[in-house]
């Protein structure tokens, strides 16, 4: 308990250390050993003693701040102030009842107003009722803290302190990187004295304003087809037949008809998501949805042939035959035959009989190829035959192989493109030595090309 300084006249001052040192006396006697914070209690003087702060506590004055040591606490001085003429502050022996007090004796040393007329030592000012009251210096701005730091003010002087988000390097305020401690969640941006927490595109700030919150694109509908939803962004996937944009979000038509020139057999055409065939006139697309087959319009009744007419498809088409009508010297021998009559001597160097068929061939068939075949019906004993092309074969497209004594082949040697009608006289020559004989018979073949290769 300290009065010296505190504006008490000496006659006072004289009866208050009276009373305590009575007090003193009385609680001696109990030989307690608990002192009142500022003292400790020292065995061996068996008495509370004075802690020397400026000692004992780890940096108690911030600063270019001097700790000054007083009985039973500490004040921090400017180093202008400190070195300012000071006298020895009386002390005075513990009253309290928890223990006993420090002997009487020199206490340690504070700066003071040196003039007489100051009755309260330095920080404290006699107010108007005649008591010391505290001058605040952070107020008064006759502190002594740099620009960087705050002033606080104490009872009797002051301290220099920083703000949050700052401490105290070297005497200056420096501020906190808050960000190296992981205060944010993903980005961090350091401010004098702060920090500001922010998220990656695709996230949103909690209200804790330092985590992360992922966002669901998909709810926006940002894709042409479909979206999925991923951790700080989403992905857009297009349906078949569809391919993703460059944009990542749009969905283009995928154009398979380009992909491969055997999609279709004939025509492809491309359509949203897919494709489909088309085939020529005279075709249908297939069950497989991709090749085309003939449509029979003799069966299916589909043709102008008249009554009278008979109708022959092929591959694509169809044509009306009409009646056969013989040629004289020939006669009609059946629906599809006419024959000369040996009795005729006109008939003396004509083949005997003219047979007619008919076929078709697809555009472009691969050769070689085995397309017809001719037989002896009759054979005479001794007799041999001949088989060759008589008429037709300008382009030599065809040829006869000979596979017995008595049948042959007709040979697609070279390919044939259409549409194109070709008529073949294939000849069958009989030749007896035995009776010297020599005749023969035509199989006049009309063979109908289609325009495509199927």
């Amino acid at each position: 308990m300290q009065f010296a300084g505190r504006g008490l006249n000496s006659s006072t001052y004289q009866r208050v250390l009276t009373a305590l040192i009575f007090l003193l006396c009385c609680f001696q006697s109990g030989r307690s050993q608990g002192c009142r914070e500022g003292f400790v209690y020292d065995r061996r003087a068996r008495q509370c003693i004075d802690v020397d702060e400026c000692r004992t506590v780890p940096d108690p004055c911030r600063g270019d701040m001097r700790c000054v040591n007083r009985n039973g606490g500490y004040l921090c001085m400017t180093q202008s102030l400190y070195s300012q003429p000071a006298y020895p502050e009386p002390s005075f022996p513990d009253t309290s009842p928890l223990g006993p007090g420090p002997e009487p004796g020199p206490g340690p040393s504070y700066p003071i107003v040196s003039r007489p007329s100051t009755p309260c030592v330095l920080g404290y000012t006699l107010g108007e009722d005649g008591t010391c009251v505290d001058i605040d210096e952070c107020e008064a701005q006759s502190h002594q803290c740099n620009p960087t730091q705050v002033c606080i003010n104490t009872a009797g002087g002051y301290t220099c302190s920083c703000t949050e988000g700052f401490w105290l390097v070297g005497g200056q305020c420096q501020d906190i990187d808050e960000c190296r401690y992981g205060y944010c969640q993903q980005l961090c941006a350091n401010l004098p004295g702060s920090y500001s927490c922010s998220c990656n595109p695709g996230f949103n700030l909690n209200t804790d304003s330092r985590t992360c919150q992922d966002i669901d694109e998909c709810e926006t509908d940002p894709c042409t087809h479909g979206c999925l939803n991923t951790y700080g962004s989403f992905m857009c996937n297009c349906d078949e037949g569809f391919e993703l944009a460059a944009d990542g979000t749009t969905c283009t038509d995928l154009d398979e008809c380009s992909f491969s020139d055997f999609l279709c057999q004939h025509t492809c055409l491309n359509t949203p998501g897919s494709f489909s065939c088309a085939c020529p006139p005279g075709y249908y697309v297939f069950e497989d949805g991709r090749s085309c087959e003939d449509l029979n319009e003799c069966d299916s009744g589909n043709n102008t042939c008249t009554t009278a007419q008979v109708c022959f498809n092929f591959q694509g088409g169809y044509t009306c035959l009409d009646p056969l009508i013989c040629q004289p010297p020939y006669i009609e021998f059946s629906d599809n035959q006419c024959m000369c009559p040996a009795e005729n001597p006109a008939c003396r160097d004509r083949p005997f009989t003219i047979l007619y068929r008919h076929m078709d061939l697809s555009s472009g068939r691969s050769v070689p190829a085995d397309i017809f075949q001719m037989q002896a019906t009759t054979r005479y004993p001794g007799a041999f035959y001949i088989f060759q092309i008589k008429s037709g074969n300008e382009g030599r497209e065809f040829y006869m192989r000979q596979t017995s004594n008595v049948s042959a082949t007709l040979v697609l040697a070279r390919p044939v493109r259409g549409p194109k009608t070709v008529v073949l006289d294939l000849e069958m020559v009989t030749v007896n030595n035995v009776i010297n004989f020599r005749g023969s018979s035509i199989i006049r073949l009309t063979i109908f090309v289609s325009e495509h290769p199927f």
